[in-house]
């Protein structure tokens, strides 16, 4: 693809719905993470991980070791 190709396709991505945006974007943060090997959580998957540690079924130790083990913490 050329530059302008990219310029065209992201100014018609800002017409698409939120929802279709955001399956878009999610997308390409997989895409990065395998290129990269870092993946970069989105605001809803970091408010699911707090939301799980406030819920108190794991013991925070343990939570705390899973994340650690995910490179997350």
């Amino acid at each position: 693809m050329t530059t302008e190709e990219i310029n065209a396709v992201l100014q018609a991505v800002r017409s698409w719905p939120q929802e279709d945006q955001e399956e878009l974007a999610e997308i390409a943060r997989e895409i990065e993470a395998r290129r990269t090997g870092v993946y970069v959580l989105s605001d809803g998957e970091r408010a699911a991980i707090e939301d799980a540690r406030r819920s108190g079924l794991v013991p925070e130790d343990e939570m705390d070791a899973f994340w650690k083990k995910l490179g997350v913490l």
